[in-house]
């Protein structure tokens, strides 16, 4: 199983209502596993993560009103990926550091471009 990032907006009785993805984005967050490896790992938290961490329990909603917030804990994520990738290589040590550097990167700018949408659509976001 994948983890999916989305773009929702708050409808009616405060429900969210998930958007399409639009043609030519991916909404690839990592893989299930990630939630515990990558995202709320220990590395994460240790760059200031807060959010992503969540993932580690459940799923994450991140509301429109804090999706600013969440786009800064990218760029933290971003800035310290190198840090990010031991707990990948742990879990798939077959592959080479570079490529979970690329693979946690290609994620994590779905997962960015996800936000910035979000933000153009009045929205949040959610990985699940």
């Amino acid at each position: 199983m994948s983890l999916a990032v989305d773009v929702f907006q708050v409808g009616p009785g405060g429900a969210a209502q998930v958007l399409d993805v639009p043609p030519g984005c991916s909404d690839l967050a990592g893989f299930e596993r990630w939630r515990t490896t990558v995202w709320g790992s220990d590395a994460a938290r240790s760059l200031g993560a807060r959010f992503l961490p969540v993932l580690a329990e459940g799923d994450l909603y991140v509301w429109p009103g804090q999706v600013g917030e969440f786009l800064d804990e990218c760029a933290l994520l971003r800035a310290g990926l190198d840090a990010l990738v031991p707990g990948l290589a742990g879990a798939d040590p077959g592959r080479a550091p570079a490529e979970h550097r690329r693979r946690i990167s290609a994620r994590l700018a779905n997962i960015e471009a996800a936000a910035r949408r979000a933000l153009r659509e009045d929205g949040g976001v959610l990985v699940w």
